[in-house]
């Protein structure tokens, strides 16, 4: 199978929707191939030909909003001040919460290691550029970048997952200003 045909493209494109809609109602655990292969109108050799199971589909379908995440968190600027959310991590949780339910799919007790794993790298690859780049906190030039960026993708990760299955979640810009403050502690007697 050639990826680049029109073709598998289409099939792909349709595959990654299904998903996403079969996701939004069920446990990601609980869905078949051959339940996405009827739902996008597709055989389930099909389905096999581009992904090797669910966990890789539904993970592979999320791209794009992990991508969104790791911007939107890599973009906040040092200077914003403590007790103001930046922009873009203000825009991650609203993210977040318009796709609550997908996102509590996969980040619960029953979602995708593989898609947690995935949000998690994206993170620290996105963190560890921006850091090179001049844009790491003050501070920790005692730790390594790399680790640095691990440190926090896992803490951002952490905090979605548990503020999104979080029976009664607080507001976004709330979550966004509790995680800015974690990020950007106060100083020594201030």
């Amino acid at each position: 199978m050639n990826p680049d045909d029109p073709r598998a493209r289409r099939s792909r494109a349709r595959l990654r929707t299904t998903i996403l809609e079969l996701a939004a109602d069920k446990d990601p655990a609980a869905i078949t191939m051959s339940e996405v292969a009827r739902h996008a109108g597709v055989n389930r050799a099909t389905v096999y030909q581009h992904f090797p199971d669910i966990d890789a589909l539904v993970t592979d379908a999320m791209d794009d909003a992990v991508a969104h995440v790791a911007r939107a968190a890599a973009l906040c600027p040092l200077d914003a001040p403590r007790d103001e959310a930046p922009p873009p991590l203000a825009e991650l949780f609203q993210h977040v919460a318009d796709h609550a339910s997908l996102y509590r799919r996969m980040l619960g007790a029953h979602g995708s290691a593989l898609f947690s794993a995935r949000l998690r790298e994206r993170l620290t690859a996105e963190l560890g550029a921006s850091f090179r780049q001049g844009r790491r906190p003050p501070g920790y030039d005692d730790v390594p970048v790399d680790t640095h960026a691990a440190y926090l993708a896992g803490a951002l990760t952490g905090v979605i997952a548990t503020w999104i299955t979080d029976t009664a979640p607080a507001p976004p810009p709330e979550t966004a200003l509790a995680f800015w403050r974690l990020f950007r502690p106060q100083p020594p007697g201030g």
